[in-house]
């Protein structure tokens, strides 16, 4: 199984991210693109994407490339930081997360979320960064 297959198999055993729709469009050492198709039930009153919608997403591209960067075991988020900077407008949303750090135990990764418009343009709509540490044996 190679990487991108890797890792799609964990996101469908992640039940919210099913629930939600979540893809993932790309999976490398440190590095991972996910994206989101939106519908309206997952727009807040004014007819944005949800906070919390865009920082579950995030989150989980931060996860998966700081994983990745420490050698594909299990691993959980520590912490994250997210500054929102626009509205979530748009057919869908992309995460774009990097690692920045890696050490034995844990990684550094920073995450920009865009919102993608129905012509393919994208409009940064947040920016997150957290570490992310591997689950203790046993």
């Amino acid at each position: 199984m190679n990487m991108i297959e890797f890792g799609r198999d964990i996101l469908n055993r992640q039940s919210f991210s099913r629930l939600l729709g979540a893809e993932l469009l790309a999976f490398e050492p440190g590095r991972a693109e996910l994206r989101l198709p939106l519908r309206d039930d997952l727009k807040q009153q004014h007819g944005f994407a949800h906070g919390g919608l865009i920082a579950y997403l995030a989150d989980n591209a931060l996860t998966f490339a700081g994983g990745s960067a420490l050698g594909g075991e299990a691993v959980v988020s520590q912490e994250m930081k997210i500054n929102y900077i626009r509205p979530g407008i748009g057919a869908a949303l992309i995460a774009r997360a990097e690692t920045l750090s890696t050490g034995t135990s844990q990684a550094v990764v920073r995450c920009d979320v865009f919102a993608l418009a129905d012509d393919g343009s994208e409009k940064l709509c947040a920016a997150a960064q957290g570490t992310i540490v591997r689950l203790a044996k046993g």
